[in-house]
């Protein structure tokens, strides 16, 4: 059973159709006491930084999380802002992170000076950079569909999983240990999405 984190801050219907739709099992979960029962945990994110730390931060949920992914362990997946949430801060607010990965979240000024549309948005391919739960390191080509105008920049270049181009290379997606994140959207990204989605249901994490 997947559990998909529903804080007022993301598109947890579409995340939980995804997991139907590749044979897995999802609940909808709201209170800190439900994420500290949870085996496996989803954290989508649309909006701003500020407002997604906000919400986090009601009802103790921040705290559940924190115990859920150190003291528990527990594999958790952040979607887009979710993943951005699980950095120590971003360029689009004043709040700080979760702080779960050395890495902060930057506007997209590389693109933006090359006169690129910010927001990036729509299609792009996710390159896999080594060994990972989420996507094969197989040279295969991924393509997964993105909206956002703020990156991840990670510290340790041990984090990233895959990079993507648009004025230059950003990590569209990370893993440290049990903690995950894809700045692309799974759940709208059809065959490749539902790929992604299964192996995280499917992966042995201990």
């Amino acid at each position: 059973m997947i559990s998909v984190l529903d804080y007022g801050a993301g598109n947890a219907n579409s995340v939980i159709r995804m997991i139907e739709r590749v044979g897995g099992k999802a609940q909808r979960i709201f209170t800190a006491k439900e994420i500290l029962s949870a085996k496996k945990l989803i954290i989508p994110g649309v909006g701003a930084f500020d407002y997604g730390m906000e919400q986090l931060a009601r009802n103790g949920i921040s705290e559940a999380l924190n115990i859920s992914a150190h003291e528990r362990a527990i594999p958790i997946l952040g979607i887009c802002l979710g993943m951005q949430l699980m950095c120590r801060r971003s360029d689009e607010g004043v709040l700080p992170g979760l702080g779960w990965i050395n890495a902060d979240v930057l506007f997209f000024s590389e693109a933006r000076e090359k006169d690129l549309r910010v927001p990036h948005m729509g299609w792009n391919t996710a390159r896999v950079v080594r060994e990972n739960p989420l996507m094969q390191l197989n040279g295969e080509v991924n393509r997964f569909y993105f909206v956002h105008s703020y990156k991840v920049k990670c510290d340790n270049q041990e984090d990233p999983i895959s990079l993507t181009h648009y004025g230059d290379d950003f990590v569209s997606a990370f893993q440290k240990n049990n903690i995950m994140g894809v700045q692309f959207h799974p759940e709208k990204s059809h065959k490749y999405g539902m790929r992604l989605i299964k192996n995280y249901l499917e992966a042995d994490y201990a």
